[in-house]
């Protein structure tokens, strides 16, 4: 029987493939082209182990090639895009349209009913292992080239807030298989809430892993697409509602750094909850260089340096507020809760010691950003 069925193996791979392109619906067209072959391949190198185990005894049964072959196979069918169910589903119509002609064969040679069912138990026995074997192949694809596109998207990341050349940024997408955007927004917030926060997010969003330049401790960055419209913006802020999360600003995707970097400086403001950096630009401009903001505020502050520590107090907190509310008396005396009559024989005090740069609009400059 085993030479009958030998003898065809040929047809009865043949056979098998088509029912499977049939009636399978990811196998359509398969048959034609390369696909075809390698699928015809492995039906026949399959039938032939089986055959080979059949005239041999369990143990000295040699099954590793056939197992090999399955298991490659497996791989194979990831990386063509195809599910582990549709590979499934082709190994049982692969093994029924096999065992119906092998049967045929089977009864032709004179095989009586007992055999043909111990036939049958050692056929689809063997179809089983080829399958678990082709499972195994599938899954350890998925696992390795998911491991190695992550791997590529963090390389991504990490080139997009490096300030790398454009071109090698826009290659590296290419090799992560990652579609660029119209504008990105960098998001930081908390490691702990990355996870709640990327389920409501798309799913293209890109998660350095590495040190990232200027991170504080604890906290993680984000890179998330948008189209740049004016519309996105308040989608992405609900999007994170419930986190304590600094949303940059959205700009051109290759530009990320930028909104990154301003992310950041929001973030050390410790202003708390969600937090929108773009209602806080002038308080990043007076943050930008604590040093310089300081060495400003003690040579606007210099001319009082003589008077009594009260005295100088008093002034400062009245010239801050003369500059913020544009010398108009009342609404000074009432932030400052004092009488207007006190605010003007404050200001006049200010005249004495300050002159005429009171007037000066640059020196109103200087003391308005020192004091602010």
């Amino acid at each position: 029987m085993t030479d009958a069925l030998r003898s065809q193996l040929a047809q009865i791979a043949d056979n098998a493939v088509l029912a499977i392109v049939e009636e399978v619906p990811s196998y359509a067209g398969a048959w034609s082209g390369r696909m075809g072959e390698v699928i015809r391949n492995a039906v026949q190198l399959a039938l032939g182990g089986f055959l080979t185990l059949a005239t041999r005894s369990g143990a000295d049964a040699p099954r590793a090639p056939a197992i090999e072959g399955a298991y490659q196979l497996g791989r194979g069918e990831a990386r063509q895009g195809r599910t582990v169910e549709a590979l499934l589903a082709a190994y049982r119509i692969g093994a029924r349209a096999s065992w119906h002609h092998m049967a045929d064969v089977a009864v032709e040679a004179g095989v009586d009913a007992g055999q043909l069912a111990r036939f049958a138990e050692l056929v689809f026995a063997y179809i089983d292992e080829l399958s678990a074997s082709s499972v195994a192949g599938h899954t350890d694809e998925l696992e390795s080239s998911g491991r190695v596109r992550q791997r590529n998207l963090e390389r991504l990341a990490r080139a997009l807030l490096t300030g790398a050349p454009a071109d090698a940024v826009t290659a590296a997408a290419e090799r992560a298989g990652w579609e660029p955007p119209g504008a990105l927004t960098a998001v930081v917030l908390q490691e702990s809430q990355v996870s709640h926060a990327l389920t409501a997010l798309d799913q293209a969003t890109l998660q350095p892993t590495d040190d990232v330049p200027g991170l504080p401790e604890g906290h993680a960055s984000l890179l998330v697409p948008s189209t740049g419209a004016a519309a996105a913006r308040p989608a992405l802020l609900r999007a994170l509602r419930g986190t304590d999360a600094v949303v940059g600003p959205s700009v051109p995707w290759l530009e990320v750094v930028a909104s990154h970097r301003r992310a950041v400086r929001c973030a050390a403001l410790g202003i708390g909850g969600l937090v929108d950096a773009d209602d806080h630009l002038a308080a990043l401009l007076l943050t930008a260089d604590p040093d310089a903001r300081a060495d400003l505020r003690a040579r606007v502050l210099a001319p009082l340096a003589d008077l009594r520590p009260s005295t100088a107090e008093k002034l400062t907190e009245t010239l801050r507020s003369w500059l913020l509310h544009h010398g108009r008396r009342d609404a000074v005396a009432e932030e400052l809760f004092v009488h207007a009559q006190t605010v003007r024989y404050r200001v006049q005090q200010l005249r004495e010691v300050y002159g005429d740069r009171l007037e000066d609009p640059a020196f109103v400059l200087d003391a308005t950003l020192a004091l602010a």
